[in-house]
């Protein structure tokens, strides 16, 4: 288990638990009553630490680098999975990963970023963020959705959409925007999650959807605090500073109505209990879907799109 710096006293406790069972009951030491002891100590712990996170903890978490990712999310929920590859255009971006599935029995479309969970599947996988061609293989998802009039699931995942020049000689903002559009014009039921990190662009590009969900400790945001930091102070030291000023928290944009459900992790964050963030998110999903299948595509469609619209009226307000 990886540790945060916020949770070396809770790592120092789960240390002396690990230490305690590998000692045997041979040695004449009834080690179960000990371990029970701590364990209590350490969801006391837990529960006190977890209760209280600042946004720059939160961010942390979102970070964390055992934290469930959009693969795991596949392998969890999803059956006869059926992955498309390539945008018909220049060519396939791994840091998107999409296609045909059963959720639950039901036929969908998936669409999710994939950041790596280690030096090979980060660098497979461009750490999670999306190049051109990403976005247009999810247009071209989207279309598929559209035109077989099946729901679209969307896992959001990254720290932005990759900000290279050759993402932007191959036009990084237009195939964003035609993403977006995509989501916007779609005519079946498109439910998000923000599973880890929403970041600027490259995070609504998939998640412009009737339903937005956000795990209990992810993140969403117009720029990282480490980028806002470095723009505003010129330091990316200040970032926690701007994690508090920039309002990415799950508990803040559901009070702003930018996103209409958090859904709770498991004591501890999500990499700890994976089997039961697993559950609460195809449970959040199954919901969704089942409110939005009564409506017709034209009035998804509408309703999508004056949300949207809603969001930006009473943000000028």
């Amino acid at each position: 288990m990886y540790f945060l710096d916020f949770e070396k006293p809770i790592a120092e406790l789960e240390s002396k638990i690990e230490e305690l069972r590998h000692l045997s009951d041979a040695d004449g030491l009834n080690i179960a009553e000990e371990v029970g002891r701590l364990q209590v100590k350490v969801d006391k712990q837990l529960k006190g630490v977890y209760a209280k996170l600042t946004p720059w903890q939160k961010t942390q978490v979102a970070r964390h680098p055992n934290r469930p990712h959009c693969i795991d999310y596949l392998k969890a929920l999803f059956t006869d999975v059926t992955p498309l590859a390539g945008d018909r255009v220049f060519g396939e971006d791994r840091a998107i990963i999409g296609g045909l599935a059963r959720f639950r029995g039901q036929g969908v479309v998936v669409v999710g970023q994939e950041k790596g969970d280690d030096t090979e599947t980060r660098l497979r996988h461009n750490f999670g963020m999306a190049m051109p061609e990403g976005y247009r293989k999810v247009c071209k998802l989207l279309d598929l959705a559209d035109r077989f009039q099946l729901p679209v699931l969307t896992l959001v995942d990254t720290a932005g959409a990759y900000p290279g020049v050759s993402a932007e000689e191959r036009g990084q903002a237009e195939a964003i925007a035609r993403s977006i559009d995509a989501c916007l014009d779609l005519r079946a039921p498109l439910v998000s999650c923000v599973i880890g990190e929403g970041g600027s662009g490259g995070a609504i590009a998939i998640a412009a959807g009737n339903t937005v969900m956000m795990l209990e400790h992810s993140i969403y945001s117009v720029i990282s605090p480490e980028g806002c930091a470095s723009i505003l102070w010129r330091s990316g030291g200040m970032a926690q500073q701007a994690a508090e000023a920039l309002r990415l928290t799950a508990q803040d944009l559901l009070e702003f109505k930018i996103i209409d459900e958090v859904i709770a992790e498991p004591m501890g964050g999500a990499h700890r209990d994976r089997a039961a963030v697993f559950a609460s998110v195809g449970d959040a999903f199954e919901r969704h879907l089942r409110e939005l299948g009564t409506l017709d595509g034209a009035t998804l469609r509408q309703k999508r799109r004056e949300k949207f619209l809603r969001m930006g009226r009473e943000g000028l307000a």
